[in-house]
């Protein structure tokens, strides 16, 4: 496994070539990477849920919601710029990284004010301290957001993977530990923490591309452009998707919001660890295609047929083995999550195949367009979770679903549209 240095980082005619193999390489490498992250996620759950309790993991869903929401402006699009754009230079991606790190450094500093409001409005003292402790992540991660793009441009998957999987390990192996230790919510807290430190230094190891100093007239104004309205859809996003967190824990309490955030995030992780890892692998591959529009559809049709033929009949068997699922995997007390977790599988038929529409819009450049489409669907999704609300936790799920399946066609329709 090589280290991305020298000259090549900046090399871009090598991009196109051999596509086909790439691709291949890399989709193995991210779905080998994705399933070694699932089995040890899962065997991880299924350790810590035994040793922690839903009220843990509510308290700490609690603050991710602050801590998620901050970290999607961490980024503010430019890594996907980086990968996305045909020609590169060291000024530029010199000062995309200086961006990178003051916007981190920023916001990690605001997650810090704003610790004891997280408290104060769910009524939780101990969420003060959690807060403050996760606005560290924010400085740790921070300064490899352009040597991860970097990577990614070039198709270091197999070498991404390997960070990818070691520092979760350590993820876990800290977590455990502190929970056998009774740190209770601490261990989830250290966990992450530690993942975050791991993964930095790994990918400075792999990666050791050293920037220059902020460049005015580099040329990123239009690679700004297209960061931000990147930035501007999950920040549209992020209160689409995570409403019903926050009002599940304003309204229905730590130990309601910790089923049913258990039962989405055990879901969605063995969606997010298929669709992610293809679809990561893709995004250079269609990039570099958008000009070839029969080679485009070709490799695009592909896709939807990897990612429907693993993640449909998965589906299927979690609404009919629901409370099996979760009896095995998490334990007898974890029971009132079943219904909520059978609930989602529905709208998983779709989903998955559902989220590509957006990797069209932004391989072809359409950001702008990608943004509209997200504010739309913020709207939907917010208003169904208010409605959903006075049914409980199993109300919020029941009309998400409904929601993912009345934006389906119209999503298609809209994001397809001149592509």
């Amino acid at each position: 496994m090589r280290r991305l240095t020298g000259d090549a980082i900046f090399e871009s005619g090598h991009l196109s070539q051999d596509l086909a193999g790439k691709s291949a390489r890399g989709g193995m490498a991210t779905v080998s990477d994705q399933a070694v992250q699932y089995v040890l996620s899962l065997a991880g759950t299924t350790v810590l849920a035994r040793l922690l309790t839903p009220n843990d993991y509510g308290l700490i869903g609690m603050v991710m919601l602050v801590v998620h929401f901050a970290a999607m402006f961490k980024d503010a699009g430019l890594s996907m710029a980086t990968v996305q754009r045909e020609q590169i230079s060291h000024e530029q991606i010199s000062t995309l990284f200086w961006v990178n790190v003051l916007i981190s450094a920023f916001l990690g500093l605001c997650v810090l004010a704003a610790s004891p409001l997280v408290a104060w409005f769910f009524g939780r003292p101990e969420l003060t301290a959690v807060t403050a402790a996760f606005s560290v992540s924010f400085l740790i991660s921070g300064i490899t957001i352009q040597h991860n793009a970097l990577l990614r441009r070039h198709m270091r998957f197999g070498t991404m993977a390997v960070i990818h999987i070691a520092s979760y390990v350590v993820n876990l192996i800290v977590a455990i530990l502190f929970a056998l230790a009774g740190w209770r919510y601490w261990a989830l807290v250290g966990g992450t923490l530690a993942m975050s430190l791991s993964g930095t230094l790994l990918t400075l190891l792999f990666c050791p591309w050293m920037p220059g100093r902020m460049k005015r007239g580099a040329g990123v104004r239009d690679m700004l452009r297209f960061g931000g309205h990147l930035t501007g859809f999950s920040f549209v996003n992020y209160f689409g998707r995570n409403a019903d967190n926050v009002l599940i824990g304003r309204f229905l309490g730590a130990d309601s919001l910790g089923c049913y955030a258990k039962a989405y995030h055990l879901f969605m992780m063995p969606i997010y660890q298929i669709r992610e890892p293809v679809s990561q692998a893709a995004m250079p591959v269609l990039s570099s295609l958008r000009n070839q529009p029969e080679r485009y559809v070709k490799y695009y049709q592909r896709l939807l047929d990897i990612i429907a033929c693993l993640t449909i009949p998965m589906a299927m068997y979690c609404m009919v083995e629901a409370d099996y699922v979760i009896r095995l995997l998490l334990g007898p007390k974890w029971l009132g999550a079943a219904a909520v977790f059978r609930i989602l599988a529905i709208a998983g038929l779709i989903q998955p195949c559902f989220s590509t529409a957006g990797l069209v819009q932004i391989t072809h450049g359409h950001s702008k367009r990608f943004l509209y489409w997200g504010v739309v669907g913020a709207f939907v999704y917010i208003a169904a979770f208010a409605c959903g609300i006075p049914f409980g936790i199993e109300g919020v799920a029941a009309f998400y679903a409904i929601a993912k399946y009345v934006m389906f066609v119209p999503t298609l329709l809209y994001c397809f549209h001149n592509t």
